[in-house]
């Protein structure tokens, strides 16, 4: 499912216009700098639990060594941070039925 059939799905579950329902799929899930509600929250730091569904978090990675693959030179690669979803206890029980 993509975001336009997200937003219909919503209209139709709600009797939101396709358009409102559209705006709403953004306002959660867009990635735009200050746009998204979701990525808003992780740029922050914090974490956005939705009960029964799942965690969206962040993470970090710390520096390590690597291997460039081409010349076989040691590398340093640089700590990161990354974000994860953990699926919540009752969205892991549905999917596995």
């Amino acid at each position: 499912m993509n975001k336009t059939e997200m937003a219909v799905k919503l209209a139709k579950k709600t009797g939101l216009s396709q358009g409102k329902a559209a705006e709403v799929v953004d306002a959660l899930f867009s990635a735009q700098p200050r746009t998204g509600i979701i990525a808003t929250a992780l740029d922050a730091g914090e974490k956005v639990t939705i009960p029964g569904f799942g965690t969206f978090a962040t993470r970090q990675r710390a520096a390590r060594q690597g291997r460039n693959p081409a010349t076989g030179a040691t590398i340093t690669i640089p700590k990161r941070q990354y974000v994860y979803f953990k699926a919540g206890k009752t969205l892991r029980e549905r999917v596995e039925k």
